[in-house]
């Protein structure tokens, strides 16, 4: 039987209690390599180091299922929004455990909790007099009998230089500028592909101008504590400059959260109204008690993980939807923002189904630790990143393997070895270990890249925690060469001892700072340890575990019997790349369909080579 999930994590006075959140990915369709590294990667490693180090952190994410996409994809699909929903939340979910992303709760913006947590801050929006009505234009197709939502009308993008002949109503995916689809130039419905007229229709807005002060309070304030990322304060900036205007914040759709007021009955809230207050309801299904972590912001710390494209919705949206309710909430002290990253020669694409998508990963049989080594070293923390399969291999090969890889097998091979050779697997005895000079200045280099690394996890600089845990390993194997372990073996067992013991030290060392990275490699070095996950998986500074470092040869006891070594990477062939490089080039649908002709091709050779040519 299996065991029952353990009780909902609560905030616990007098420790460090970090509430984490990643962008709610969107439910209509496969999330590419570029959503992933984008928010629910990142988001992951930084709470699986929050739990390494001993602190209370729990990880909200889950599906964003309202809205025009889903209603735009029921359509394509010729079922209910409903429908879409379910489908692509499972793939989702089976997407993220296949990549080792650790969720406290995965939730579902459909769900019941959404309502009532949305409909609360509504009452209490409509209260304080935050909400005003307002005639606007909206596009109505005659053919479709509907008023045609941000996504269901197309056009070319009014922006000068711009052009784009494909921008959405909402947002032009090539400039990134926010649209309302009265702007775009010859539009037509997605659906029937007919020109719309516009018409009256009434909804209602919130009123972000009137809450300017207290937001830009909010953001001084919070954008230097927090340590913001430069990208989130300049896409920040970028809006207050332009003048904040008062926002939409419902919709003519079916498909979402009904506006509980009588005029509005039929109306639902705007998606980027209620998408962010997912995180409060998500965490609602995770405990009843959810008011602890999202009504506490003097015992709880907010970090949000998030692409560059979502940033003015946490950072001015629903900041100031929280403000808005004058009740006492967590507001996010910590945004993470990732750029875009890109595959091979154009931009990944969901829409377009360019680039590697989560469920292609599992089908190169590259494990999934690679795949997050590689995305996370190639972060796009600052600039754009480019993913090509050439790179992957060249990380993989040259960094796992021949570093990492070989850094751990040498020292456990070692140790493994029978009496004679080696130490028939027991940790031998090092006595004095401080008084060796190569040793000691191993262990002070280790000091620093660890301090190194800790200073830039705090600051949720992720790339540059995983190159410091890394620097170690290299570190480690210049210690092996220079020690020339293999000759002192016979010539001077005690220093042997020391640099063998230091070493596996350094091993179990590796296998704590990359666990946030690549939790199915730090798994597989404890078993080869013979140590456990769930006990000796702790990086704690009061439990006196970071002040080991400067001695690392006291992490693994003398005595102490490891397990089997074998080796933990495969070397990533040429031909293999190149074959994954044709079968990933062009979109989705052009390698369905190429895929379907090869199959025809097939069968026809087949056929042929069983009817005989007649003579």
């Amino acid at each position: 039987m299996a065991s029952p999930p353990p009780p909902p994590k609560l905030p616990i006075p007098g420790r460090r209690n970090i509430l984490i959140t990643s962008a709610l990915p969107y439910v209509n369709n496969v999330p590419h390599l570029g959503n992933i590294i984008g928010c629910v990667l990142s988001a992951d490693v930084f709470a699986r180091y929050c739990r390494l180090r001993g602190y209370n952190a729990i990880y909200i994410c889950g599906t964003d299922e309202y809205g025009t996409a889903t209603e735009t994809k029921a359509l394509e699909e010729k079922c209910s929004p409903k429908e879409i929903c379910d489908k692509y939340h499972v793939i989702h979910d089976e997407v993220y455990k296949w990549f080792d992303i650790k969720f406290d709760k995965f939730g579902r913006t459909s769900a019941p909790e959404q309502t009532e947590v949305c409909q609360a801050i509504f009452h209490k929006l409509m209260e304080n007099k935050w909400l005003t009505e307002n005639t606007m234009q909206q596009l109505y197709c005659d053919t479709c009998e509907r008023f045609l939502a941000d996504r269901l009308v197309e056009g070319k993008c009014p922006t000068e230089g711009c052009n784009y002949e494909a921008a959405r109503g909402d947002q032009c995916e090539n400039c990134s500028k926010l649209l309302n689809p009265t702007e775009l130039i010859d539009p037509k419905c997605k659906v029937c592909k007919n020109a719309p007229r516009i018409r009256d229709t009434d909804h209602l807005f919130l009123e972000l101008p009137l809450l300017s002060d207290k937001l830009v309070n909010y953001i001084n304030n919070t954008s230097v504590a927090g340590m913001w990322s430069q990208n989130a304060i300049q896409a920040t900036n970028a809006w207050l400059k332009e003048g904040l205007k008062q926002r939409c914040i419902t919709r003519d759709l079916k498909w979402g959260v009904p506006v509980p007021h009588e005029k509005y009955k039929d109306k639902v809230f705007y998606v980027w109204f209620d998408a962010p207050i997912g995180y409060i309801s998500i965490t609602a299904s995770y405990t009843p008690d959810w008011e602890k972590w999202w009504k506490d912001p003097d015992n709880v710390e907010l970090f949000q993980f998030m692409g560059k494209d979502n940033v003015p919705f946490h950072t001015v949206m629903f900041p100031s939807t929280l403000l808005g309710t004058g009740e006492n909430w967590t507001m996010m002290k910590t945004i993470s923002v990732t750029e875009y990253l890109n595959y091979e020669a154009g931009k990944f694409s969901k829409s377009h189904g360019i680039g590697v998508f989560g469920n292609d990963a599992k089908t190169t049989n590259i494990p999934s630790e690679v795949w997050r080594y590689y995305l996370l070293m190639n972060r796009p923390e600052v600039s754009d990143t480019l993913f090509t399969w050439a790179d992957l291999q060249a990380k993989l090969n040259s960094e796992l393997l021949n570093n990492l890889g070989n850094f751990i097998n040498r020292v456990l091979s070692f140790v493994a070895k029978p009496a004679g050779g080696g130490y028939d697997s027991i940790i031998p005895d090092a006595p004095n270990a401080e008084s060796h000079p190569l040793t000691n200045a191993l262990a002070e280099k280790t000091n620093k890249w660890v301090e190194q690394y800790l200073e830039a996890m705090e600051k949720v600089k992720l790339k540059q925690g995983l190159k410091s845990a890394m620097a170690i390993s290299s570190d480690g194997n210049a210690y092996l060469q220079e020690s020339q372990f293999w000759r002192l073996y016979k010539e001077d067992p005690a220093t042997c001892a020391i640099v063998m013991k230091t070493s596996v030290g350094v091993v179990y060392l590796l296998s704590c700072l990359l666990e946030p990275f690549m939790p199915s490699f730090s798994r597989e070095v404890l078993h080869q340890l013979n140590m456990s996950p769930d006990e000796d998986l702790s990086f704690c500074d009061d439990k006196g575990e970071t002040a080991k470092a400067k001695r690392p040869w006291d992490f693994v006891s003398a005595g102490h019997k490891i397990g089997k070594p074998v080796p933990l990477f495969k070397e990533l062939k040429d031909e293999q790349v190149e074959a994954f490089r044709i079968k990933f080039a062009g979109s989705q649908a052009e390698r369905i369909l190429k895929e379907q002709a090869e199959a025809e091709a097939k069968k026809v050779a087949e056929k042929l080579k069983g009817t005989k040519l007649s003579g």
